[in-house]
Formats: C-alpha cells, structure tokens, sequence
C-alpha cells in the first residue's frame, strides 16, 4: 500500500514522502517537490516490489552528505573568496532540495529552485541565478563522476535564465575625478588605493582584497595574480599613479600580515570596505554605479585609446572575446580611424 504525506519544512518549503509498505518487504519510502512525483516513484516502486523486480539501491547518500563531502574535499582547493561564494550558494539549494537523496534530485525541483531565486528580491539578477546553477552543477559532476554517488547530473536538464545583454556603465573623466577624490578624505585607509588599483588594471574585486605584498614587484611594475576567475595565472601592468600610489602604501605597510589591504580588526583577513564605499560614491553623487563598474572602466578608456579587443581581454583576463564584445561600440570610432588611414594610404591615389 502506498501513501503520501504533504510536510512543511522550517523554511516553509512544501514536501512530500511517499511511503510504500508490502507484506513481507521492506517499508521504502522517498521525498519530492511535487506530489505528482511522489505518485510517480510510490506507484513504480510499489509494482515492483510486489512482482519481485525491485531491487535497493546501494549505498544511497543524501544531498547534506554531498554537501558536506564537497566541502570537505573539493572547496579547499578553490580561492577563499569563492570558498565563501560557493558554499553559500550550496547551503541555499540546501533549503530547496532538502535531505533528499543525490538519485531522488529531480530536474522538476532544481527548476523549482531556479525559479525561486528568480522571484527572490535578493536575486533579481539572472547571472547570479546562473552561477548558483553552475556551483550544484559542479557538486552533482563530482558526485557521479568521482564519487559515483549517482548516475548522471539532474542539473543539465534544466533550462538556464536568459541572460540580459552585459551593462556598461564607465565613469566619465569629471565623474572619475569626484569619485577618486572622495575616496582620498574617505577615513577607511585602503579606500583610496584599492578603486585606483582598480580602474588603472580592471583587476576583479576578489582579485585585490585578496592581493598579497609577494604578488606585487615593483622593480618590474607588475602584479601576478596567482589565483583568478578563469583559473590560469595572470600578469598586471602597474604603471602611472596606481604605480606610485602602491609604493608609498609600501613604506608604512603592516608587517603582521602578508595582505596588502588587511582588516584593521583581524590582519589576516582582508578589508571590509563596502559600507566605504558606499558613502564615497554618494559624496560624488555616483547613480547606478558598482564596484565592479570600475572594470568596465578600465575596459571602456582601454578601447577609447585605441586597444582591440583581444588586448583589451589580456588586460582583463577573459579567455574569449564574448566578455568584451560589450566595448564594440566604444573602439568603433578607432575602428572607423584605422580604415580612414587605409583608404587614404592605399586607395586616394588609385584612378
């Protein structure tokens, strides 16, 4: 006989256990998302085990022990900033799928976590959706390629957010200016080095904070970034007044850490500068800009002085030009400029 229980999580996510109990056979019993699943897996499961054709599974595990093993094992060897990312991302499809078991995760109910988020007012953005499916995605290819935990990944069956054309929003040089400024009487004393590092290198957020003084030579002015979004190591130019700003930040450097922007607190983590930040974009009178805004920047005065795309995306450390196709129409005028010169080198004098 087959039943189905509905249950309310403490998150106040709808559940429901099928149960199937058969005269001399073992009570089995499952979780899901939707009642029609349940039906499903109780009425298969229940044929089977009367016309003796089931067979248990071996060695199920559940979805916390996925997470906690990944944990354990994969999420170390990652940056500590996407450890962080990652297993917060981890711990919210926690909230979606349960304790399910890995062979019992269904694509229906990855979808119906996707579809959560997207109605989340915290997670508005559907590239932020994105990468929440990238991280299960990831956990669910180790499970049942490493592990052998499960047979394949529910997760590639489910249909990714449409993703908006990328934004550019780069500062003007007025803009640039009020906001550079602001930083300087800002009282956190990392403000101002750290958005100077970033408009003059377009280095990541993550990528600075986590930037340690032996990554920096400046006898050779360049930064090496050992650990980046792509996963290759990178060099970084660092000329001009980012150049000099770094080597007087230099001379009075703390000597009990290795970061080169170290919490005041505890110096072995890096600066909080958010709430800084903030404050200096609203003295400049900033609207719609982000941190990250500071990369487009960078991108955006790189192709306004003549840089193509490729050397635009070696600057930035994109491994294809489909990241920077976004600054086309900033470098069209340098395009339009370089066939000028062609016409006028090779054609004007043809009859």
């Amino acid at each position: 006989m087959a039943s189905i229980h509905r249950r309310v999580t403490r998150a106040g996510h709808v559940r429901y256990r099928a149960q199937v109990r058969v005269k001399s056979k073992p009570t089995l019993s499952a979780t899901f998302h939707k009642r029609s699943d349940a039906t499903k897996w109780a009425r298969r499961t229940e044929s089977d085990l009367i016309s003796g054709f089931y067979s248990p599974p071996q060695s199920r595990h559940t979805f916390m022990e996925a997470l906690k093993r990944y944990q354990r094992e994969v999420l170390p060897a990652k940056v500590p900033d996407e450890q962080k990312q990652q297993w917060f991302q981890l711990r919210k499809w926690h909230l979606f799928l349960g304790d399910v078991f890995l062979d019992d995760v269904t694509p229906g109910a990855i979808a119906h976590g996707r579809d959560a988020l997207l109605t989340d007012p915290f997670f508005l953005a559907p590239a932020t959706v994105v990468r929440y499916l990238a991280a299960l995605s990831h956990l669910f290819t180790v499970a049942s390629t490493e592990w052998e935990w499960l047979d394949n990944n529910p997760v590639r069956r489910v249909r990714r957010p449409r993703l908006p054309r990328g934004r550019v929003r780069f500062l003007s040089k007025e803009e640039l200016s009020a906001l550079l400024e602001s930083c300087q009487q800002s009282d956190h004393p990392c403000l101002y080095p750290i958005t100077l590092l970033a408009v003059s290198t377009g280095m990541r957020q993550g990528e600075i904070r986590n930037l340690r003084w032996e990554n920096i030579d400046l006898s050779r002015n360049r930064i090496t970034l050992e650990h980046t979004k792509n996963g290759e190591r990178r060099a970084v130019p660092l000329t001009g007044r980012a150049r000099v700003v770094i080597g007087e930040y230099s001379k009075i450097r703390r000597l009990d850490t290795t970061l080169v922007f170290p919490s005041t607190r505890n110096p072995q983590v890096p600066a909080d500068f958010r709430k800084a930040w903030g404050r200096a974009v609203t003295t400049a009178v900033l609207e719609d800009f982000r941190f990250h805004d500071l990369r487009h920047t960078c991108a955006s005065y790189l192709a306004m002085s003549g840089a193509t795309l490729a050397e635009i995306a070696e600057v930035l450390g994109h491994k294809t030009l489909s990241m920077v196709k976004r600054y086309t129409h900033i470098s069209d005028t340098h395009t339009t400029k370089i066939v000028e010169r062609m016409n006028g080198a090779m054609l004007d004098s043809v009859p």
